[in-house]
């Protein structure tokens, strides 16, 4: 994993080397630690959610559990300067219901800020929903292709 750290970074880093550790070895049981990780107000934005508070991030990831099996994180690279950070990350699982014993991958990266005592205040994933899961799903991956087929330049 590869990390760029600015001189005089040490309460960020600090910050990020702990919610790196939580992502990376997040489970069911684990959950309760996210209120350490996140200021009570804390703002979180995906492709699918906007929420604001701990509980409320909490239950994306209890749902997440629920769906999915075992999924994983991986942070691939992180990016820290101030109380900022960028974390490109991949998103493991396999799903319970379409061919369950094949691994999925989804790739992104999340943008977050932190406060003064180093929670995260401000959390936004970006990933790209339609290639790396719409189009992986039968039917409405056939008319996704189709899609960006017709869409690309030739």
């Amino acid at each position: 994993m590869k990390t760029d750290l600015p001189a005089g970074s040490d309460d960020s880093a600090a910050a990020v080397r702990r919610i790196v550790q939580l992502y990376q070895e997040l489970a069911p049981d684990r959950l309760s630690e996210l209120e350490a990780c996140y200021a009570p107000d804390a703002y979180f934005k995906d492709p699918f959610n906007e929420v604001r508070g701990v509980p409320a991030i909490r239950r994306i990831f209890e749902h997440m559990f629920t769906a999915l099996q075992a999924p994983r994180f991986v942070i691939t690279q992180q990016i820290v300067q101030d109380h900022r950070a960028f974390l490109e990350w991949e998103f493991r699982f396999r799903l319970r219901r379409w061919k369950p014993d094949v691994e999925q991958c989804i790739k992104g990266a999340s943008f977050l800020s932190f406060d003064e005592q180093g929670r995260v205040s401000h959390h936004r994933d970006y990933w790209d929903a339609a290639e790396e899961l719409y189009a992986k799903l039968p039917l409405l991956g056939v008319l996704m292709r189709w899609l960006r087929r017709k869409l690309a330049t030739s």
